[in-house]
Formats: structure tokens, C-alpha cells, sequence
């Protein structure tokens, strides 16, 4: 087998798109492709370019299996030796082992092979660690890898075990008589199927003469699996000598290896097997990572949805309550019916002096004017109206998101609590009705620059327009009843009457419309704002748009490759 330049490149491509495939979201799916995720690209780093990189390296043979299996034990009767230590505690084997030739060591030594392993000689190695076994009686061209436990009780010993059969050229799996049909070696085995990977089977520990019974039963399971090409090793159970399996039992698996190491074309035919089987196997692995990365993506379009909904239905109760006339009452009320009630408001249109002379009390008092008091109270009043409705969007997205997929996760790790506005909300919206009355003043100002308005303007006062302006824009008068539709409705028609002498009716239905959508738009702006916290906690944890087409490209580009081979 060849390896064209390209398909080391194609691999590696393949790999990183898989690496950074995002994951984020806590959907049905997302933690198993996470785990295949992971499985290719350590399937890549630790088996396939270092493989595509040496063909002619030694075969790696696995020996992996089911807790209490005796894999331990098979490992040193092979090699004749103890070079790795089997017992009775569970989990036993915490860190592989792996025995080789001398004159191979150096193609272990390095980072070829499961480079994420630290090598230890001449002793045990601890987790995380490859203990490296040099014999002069192990023929050069095979390596056998101990490995931990594919059920253990430990996460980690099955994952690494999961790992390192993904990094051999040969499975040597190895179940018993009584554990054969459990469903784990089943799951072990039906994943070799699907990747073509080189398989040998040991039963060990068959009862003295039951093997005629079981092992025939158990190559049938092997057949209907799609495993007929499987060698099978049958071991009986009869006392060790001196630690090792009596010789008889061990010859026939010993010498089918050694025969693949004397072999190189043999030898050759087993890594080309499992070569191809695990390049052939990618397409479709990716194509179930690319599928949870579609779903990801939905979810994540769920959770952006049900934040942009409850902010719309926010900005229209903001919009409803400015329309409805709602916030003229109480406090804003009260000022309104001050500002003009009195008569002193109209008397002072047609004197500067009453408007000088209310200047200077306000200032000898030290009690606000008129004017300043119902800013004042129409400035609170929509805040209270900002706020409130951003509470209402805040706590509805949160309702929503702890019923869709990825939500609830997202909302514990925030750093802060979400079903209310943020802490620098009240300060910002403040802020913005402050400059939305400095806008509708600039507003009064620029429309009576003119030579037939200035005098009455000035006659009047700037705040004093700009306040009725701003009583315009809330002055619909759908949230008031009774009296108060006659004071607040009849006294803001007087003053907007009186506008439209200063101005015209077209000056003031444009003041009052700009002033509104200012308005607006500042409210849409601090809601965008706050939307925004819930946004971005879906841009770090969800995928791009981009994301799974990316990833079924890097697997048809790698196909492409493989078929040049």
C-alpha cells in the first residue's frame, strides 16, 4: 500500500475540523458526540498518521478484554515471562504495558504512537503513563500491549482502554466461557466489525471438556456479527505453572503471531486491513458528529428565538405603555396638574417677567420649579416602565430556556442571575431618559430658531415646551379613567393647542412623533442590550453556521484522498 502525499494532509484536516467540531450545548446527543468526537481524533494522533507515516513499523498488537478475563496473565505466558502483573483487586491493570523486541524499542520510545502517554522503563508506570518492556525473547516486528479493562469500574481505565484498541494494528480480545454473550465484548467487538480493524478472539477459561460446546456457539455469534474471518483461540482452565498458562494452551495463539512478525507480507495484509478499515470508517463517524452539530445548532436557534421573543414582547409593552397614556398618573399626574393648573403656566406666555419671576423664587426657595418637578417625575416614571419590562423579558427567556434543550445548563453557568435585569441596568436606562429629554429640548430649540417663533419660545421657555412635548408623546390617554382623562387629557390638548400656535400643527405632530421614536429607540437599544447576556452565552456554547458543512467537507475531502491511494 501506497500512501499518497496528500492523504496525511486530508487526514490532518480531517482531524482539527473534528478537534474544534463544537459540542457545547447539553442536547440529547451531544455527550456521545462528544465521546466520538474524541475517539477520532485520538484514532488519528495515536494510530492513523503514524501508521501513514511508517508502514514498515512493528505490528501493535492489543490485548484488551472484560474485567478478570486473564488478559495479564495471557500477556506474560506469550512473552514467557512476567512483565506485567495480574491479581484480584479490580481494576488491576492501571497503566499498559506494552513488551517489545529490543531492536523495535526505538519505535516506541518517541511520540509515533499514543504520543499523550509519558514512556516509563524499568519499572511501573503510573496513570498516564506507557511502561515500556524491552525482550530479547520477543520476535522483532511484533509489540503486545496490555491493556486495561474495557468494563472497568474506573471511567478512566475504560476510556484509555477504548483509546488504545483504537491504536492497534491487531485486536487480541480476550473474554471467558462464562462472560462471552455479555453485552460489553459485544459492544467492543461490533466496533472492530465497523472499522475493519485485524481481530483475534480468545475464550479463556473454558471448563475441561466444554470447548466442543461453547466455542463452536461462540464462532456462530462471531458469523452472525459479521465476524467469520475471525481467528478464535480456545484456553481451558487448568492450573498456571508457575504464574503462566500450561504450554499447550498458549503454543497455537504464540505461534500464529510470531508467524505475523517472521512475515512481513503477512504482517503487511494485517496493518493494511486495519489501515483501510479505520480510514473507510471516518465518513460515516463524522457524519454523526456532523448530524449533533446540525442538532446544536437547532437548539441553539431554539434558545436565541425564545430570548428574541420575550425582548419583542418587551419592546411592545414599552411601546403599549408610552401610547397608552398609562404612565400619566399618580406622581406624573400630580406634577402635570401643577405645571398648568394653577393658571400661573398660561400667564406666563405672555410675560417673560411671571417666567423671570418664577426663576428667582425657585432659586430664593430652593424648591424645584414647575417644569423641573414633572421632568423629574416623567423621568422616574419611565424608567419604572424600562425597567419593568426588562424584568419581565428577563425572567420569561430564563422560563424558557429551562424547557429547551442546552438551556438549564447554560443558565447555571452564567455569572450571574439572569431572570432579572443586569446590575448596570437601572444606571443605563436613567442615562438614556435623561438624554431623551435633552433630545426633545434640542428638538423645541431647533424648531424655534425661526424669526416667527423665536420671541414666543423665548416668551415661554425651552423646558417649558420641551415638558409638554413629552406630555404629547404619552398623552393618548388609554390607560386613564374618569377624571383623570379630563385632567390629563384636557390640560395636555390645552398645551399642545398652544404648541400649535407657537409652531403649527405640522411642527408639533412631527415634534411629537420624532420625540417618540427617539424613544424607541433608545428603549430597543437597552433591551437589545440585555438580550444580548443571553446571546452571547449561545455564541460560546452553540456552532456556527458553517460548522457541520465543514465537517462533512473534511470527510469527503479525505475520502477523495483514500481513493487515490
Amino acid at each position: 500500500m501506497t500512501v499518497p502525499a496528500r492523504l496525511p494532509e486530508a487526514l490532518t484536516a480531517l482531524r482539527d475540523t473534528v478537534a474544534a467540531a463544537p459540542l457545547g450545548l447539553a442536547t440529547p446527543g451531544s455527550e456521545a458526540a462528544r465521546r466520538a468526537a474524541r475517539g477520532v481524533v485520538e484514532q488519528v494522533d495515536d494510530y492513523l498518521l503514524p501508521r501513514l507515516r511508517d508502514l514498515d513499523a512493528p505490528l501493535l498488537t492489543v490485548v484488551g478484554g472484560s474485567t478478570g478475563a486473564g488478559k495479564s496473565t495471557l500477556v506474560n505466558s506469550l512473552v514467557g515471562a512476567t512483565v506485567t502483573t495480574p491479581g484480584v483487586l479490580r481494576p488491576t491493570t492501571r497503566a499498559p504495558v506494552l513488551v517489545c523486541a529490543r531492536t523495535d524499542v526505538a519505535a516506541f520510545e518517541g511520540d509515533r504512537v499514543l504520543p499523550g502517554l509519558a514512556r516509563v522503563t524499568g519499572g511501573g508506570g503510573g496513570p498516564g503513563t506507557l511502561q515500556l518492556v524491552p525482550r530479547d525473547d520477543v520476535p522483532p516486528g511484533l509489540a503486545l500491549l496490555d491493556a486495561p479493562d474495557v468494563d472497568s469500574v474506573v471511567e478512566s481505565n475504560r476510556e484509555l482502554a477504548a483509546q488504545l484498541l483504537a491504536a492497534a494494528d491487531l485486536w487480541v480480545f480476550v473474554t471467558t466461557a462464562a462472560r462471552y454473550a455479555d453485552a460489553v465484548p459485544w459492544d467492543v467487538l461490533r466496533t472492530a466489525q465497523e472499522r475493519g480493524t485485524a481481530l483475534a478472539v480468545v475464550l479463556d477459561r473454558v471448563p475441561l471438556g466444554a470447548a466442543d460446546e461453547i466455542a463452536p456457539d461462540l464462532a456462530g455469534m462471531l458469523d452472525r456479527a459479521g465476524l467469520a474471518g475471525v481467528r478464535l483461540f480456545v484456553v481451558e482452565e487448568r492450573p498456571l505453572v508457575d504464574g503462566f498458562l500450561p504450554e499447550d494452551q498458549v503454543a497455537p495463539l504464540r505461534g500464529w503471531l510470531h508467524a505475523l512478525a517472521a512475515d512481513q507480507e503477512q504482517r503487511a495484509a494485517v496493518v493494511r486491513q486495519t489501515l483501510t478499515g479505520a480510514l473507510a470508517s471516518l465518513e460515516d463517524r463524522v457524519a454523526g458528529i456532523a448530524a449533533e452539530v446540525e442538532q446544536q445548532g437547532q437548539a441553539a436557534g431554539a434558545l436565541r428565538e425564545a430570548a428574541a421573543a420575550a425582548y419583542t414582547a418587551a419592546y411592545e409593552g414599552i411601546d403599549e405603555g408610552v401610547r397608552s397614556g398609562s404612565l400619566l398618573r399618580g406622581e406624573v399626574l400630580a406634577r402635570w396638574q401643577e405645571f398648568v393648573g394653577t393658571g400661573e403656566w398660561m400667564r406666563s406666555l405672555q410675560s417673560s417677567i411671571g417666567r423671570l419671576r418664577d426663576r428667582v423664587t425657585a432659586a430664593l426657595t430652593g424648591r424645584p420649579s414647575p417644569t423641573d418637578e414633572l421632568q423629574g417625575a416623567l423621568e422616574t416614571s419611565v424608567e419604572t416602565l424600562l425597567r419593568a419590562e426588562a424584568d419581565r423579558a428577563a425572567e420569561r427567556t430564563v422560563t424558557a430556556w429551562r424547557a429547551l434543550p442546552g438551556g438549564p445548563p447554560l443558565l447555571s453557568a452564567a455569572d450571574e442571575e439572569l431572570d432579572r435585569v443586569s446590575p448596570d441596568f437601572p444606571e443605563a436606562a436613567a442615562a438614556q431618559v435623561r438624554d431623551w429629554q435633552g433630545y426633545v429640548l434640542d428638538l423645541v430649540r431647533e424648531e424655534g430658531a425661526g424669526k416667527r417663533t423665536r420671541a414666543r419660545v423665548l416668551s415661554w421657555g425651552v423646558n417649558g415646551a420641551g415638558a409638554v412635548v413629552m406630555m404629547a408623546v404619552f398623552a393618548q390617554t388609554g390607560g386613564l379613567t374618569g377624571g383623570e382623562v379630563a385632567v390629563a387629557g384636557g390640560t395636555t390638548a390645552l398645551g399642545q393647542r398652544v404648541l400649535e400656535a407657537v409652531f403649527g400643527d405640522a411642527a408639533v405632530r412631527s415634534l411629537a412623533t420624532r420625540a417618540r421614536e427617539d424613544l424607541q429607540a433608545r428603549a430597543d437599544a437597552l433591551l437589545r442590550y440585555e438580550q444580548g447576556r443571553f446571546d452571547a452565552l449561545v455564541d460560546v456554547a452553540g456552532p456556527g453556521p458553517d460548522a457541520a458543512a465543514e465537517l462533512r467537507a473534511a470527510a469527503s475531502a479525505l475520502t477523495a484522498a483514500r481513493d487515490r491511494a
